[in-house]
């Protein structure tokens, strides 16, 4: 029963660990790429500066950073040390960091 139980247990943390590893895994389809590209360069925020904060992907940033809208884009935006970042509103972690 006990070694049933512990395969079980085992099972289901390797669903969770695949799981979360995939929602990491943000894929931005071309067309939307381009749309996101051609709407922060005609929308150009001031680079703010971000000490002690990375910028990779899954990092979350700080709720102080105001986050700005793409229409018809489920992410929002901000520049952060002269670099365009793609951010998960909800999550507030980053799915993308333009150059």
């Amino acid at each position: 029963m006990g070694k049933q139980l512990t395969s079980a247990a085992a099972g289901i943390l390797l669903l969770v660990g695949v799981s979360a590893a995939a929602a990491q895994d943000v894929i931005i389809q071309p067309e939307q790429d381009t749309v996101i590209r051609e709407y922060v360069k005609k929308k150009p925020l001031a680079s703010l500066s971000l000490p002690g904060v990375e910028l990779n992907i899954g990092t979350a940033l700080p709720e102080t950073v105001e986050l700005y809208e793409v229409p018809d884009v489920q992410y929002r935006y901000v520049v952060i040390d002269g670099r365009t970042v793609l951010v998960d509103p909800g999550t507030r972690k980053i799915v993308k960091v333009y150059d």
